[in-house]
C-alpha cells in the first residue's frame, strides 16, 4: 500500500540502511528523513538518493514539537519509524542527560502529536502505524542459558538501556489509552554499513587497519546475538506492512558471539585480505584488554520465533555472510571512515543545506 512515512533518525547507521532499503523494495513509499543531525548523523549516508523525488530531508530535532507538528500538518503522514536516539552505553554512563532529553521526551514528542493528528475526528485511518525501534538490553543480562522473548520482564543496567525502557513503555501506554496504533521491536546488535565507529565492529576495523590498539572490555566473553542491518531493515518492514497494533517482537540474528571471536574473527579476516601489520605480526597480537564497562551485561540472546511464526521473518544472513559483506564495504568505502574519524563528514551539510 502507499504510504507516507516519517523516519526520525534517517541519518544514523540503521536509519540510513532503512531509507535505502525501503526506496529500492517499496516504489510506493514516500520517506520523510527527520534528523538533528549530531555526531553521528551523517547526510552522506544517504547522498545517492538525496535526488530521489520519493525522498526529503528534514533538519531537526524530535523534541521540537512545533517542528513535528508542523511535518504532520504539511505532509499526509500515516506511518512513523522511529529510530532516533542516543545509543552508545559509554556515551550514558558519561552523559546521561542527553540520552533522557531524546529518547524520553523526544518519543513522547513523536507520540503526542501522532495522537493529536490521527485520532482527531475524521482522520483515523485503517493504514496508520506508529513504530518504535527499541533494543534488547531492556531486558537486562543472561546467564549462559536462555533467551529473550517479549514477555521477558524489563530489568535494564544502564541509563541509555533506561531510557530506552521507558520509551517502550510510554508507546505502549499510548496504544492501551488512546488506542494509538503502535508496534515495538527489540533488536539485537547490529552491524554492517555506515555504523559510526564507536561501535565495536567499525572501531575494532578501522584501529586494526591503522595497526592501533583493538580495545576489548574485560575478558572478553561478554556474548551478543549479532543481527545484519538489512536483515533488520526487512523485519522492520515486515511488522509495519503484518504486525498485529500493539504487539511488540523480538528481532535477532540468531548468531552468538563472544566480543572476543568477533575480535580475533576481524583481525584474521584482514590479515588475509591486506596482509599482516608492517611489523609482520597478525592483528591478533594488538588485541588490549581494558577496565570493563561499568554495569556491562553478561549476555544477550534473543528468541525471535514470534516474528517468525506471525508474519514469517527470519534472518537471511548468516554472521560469517554477514561480516564478510561488512568488511568489504568498509576496505571500499575507506573514504567515508576518514571523513568520520576526522570530523569532515559534517562540512557536507554545510556544503548542501546552508542558506537554502
Amino acid at each position: 500500500m502507499k504510504r507516507t512515512v516519517l523516519v526520525t533518525g534517517g541519518c544514523g547507521f540503521i536509519g540510513a540502511n532503512f531509507i535505502r532499503s525501503m526506496l529500492e523494495a517499496q516504489p510506493d513509499w514516500q520517506l520523510l528523513n527527520l534528523d538533528k543531525l549530531t555526531y553521528a548523523g551523517n547526510l552522506q549516508n544517504l547522498a545517492e538518493v538525496a535526488a530521489d523525488p520519493r525522498y526529503t530531508f528534514i533538519q531537526g530535532d524530535i523534541c521540537d514539537r512545533a517542528l513535528v507538528e508542523r511535518i504532520f500538518s504539511d505532509y499526509p503522514v500515516d506511518t512513523v519509524v522511529h529510530f532516533a536516539a542516543e545509543s552508545h552505553v559509554d556515551r550514558s554512563i558519561s552523559d546521561p542527560d542527553a540520552f533522557i532529553q531524546t529518547n524520553v521526551f523526544g518519543t513522547f514528542s513523536l507520540l503526542e502529536t501522532a495522537r493529536r493528528s490521527w485520532l482527531a475526528e475524521g482522520r483515523k485511518a485503517a493504514g496508520q502505524r506508529f513504530l518504535h525501534v527499541g533494543t534488547d538490553e531492556v531486558y537486562g543480562s543472561l546467564g549462559a542459558t536462555g533467551f529473550f522473548s517479549e514477555e521477558t520482564p524489563y530489568d535494564p543496567r544502564s541509563p541509555y538501556s533506561a531510557s530506552k525502557a521507558s520509551s517502550d513503555h510510554l508507546v505502549r501506554s499510548y496504544f492501551h489509552t488512546y488506542g494509538l496504533p503502535v508496534l515495538i521491536t527489540n533488536c539485537s546488535n547490529n552491524y554492517g554499513p555506515y555504523q559510526f565507529p564507536e561501535k565495536l565492529i567499525p572501531l575494532i576495523l578501522n584501529n586494526a587497519l591503522q595497526g592501533k590498539a583493538l580495545p576489548v572490555y574485560g575478558d572478553g566473553a561478554n556474548v551478543r546475538d549479532w543481527l545484519y542491518v538489512e536483515d533488520h531493515c526487512e523485519a522492520i518492514a515486515a511488522v509495519i506492512e503484518k504486525g498485529r497494533v500493539g504487539q511488540s517482537y523480538n528481532v535477532g540474528g540468531h548468531n552468538e558471539k563472544k566480543n572476543l571471536e568477533v575480535v580475533e574473527l576481524l583481525c584474521d579476516m584482514l590479515d588475509a585480505k591486506v596482509g599482516l601489520l608492517a611489523s609482520g605480526e597478525a592483528r591478533r597480537k594488538s588485541i588490549t584488554f581494558v577496565t570493563d564497562r561499568l554495569g556491562h551485561d553478561r549476555r544477550y540472546a534473543i528468541d525471535a520465533g514470534k516474528i517468525e511464526r506471525e508474519l514469517g521473518w527470519t534472518p537471511r544472513y548468516t554472521f560469517e555472510q554477514g561480516i564478510a559483506k561488512t568488511v568489504e564495504w568498509y576496505l571500499a568505502n575507506s573514504a567515508w571512515m576518514e571523513a568520520v574519524m576526522d570530523g569532515s563528514y559534517q562540512q557536507y551539510y554545510e556544503k548542501m543545506y546552508t542558506n537554502r
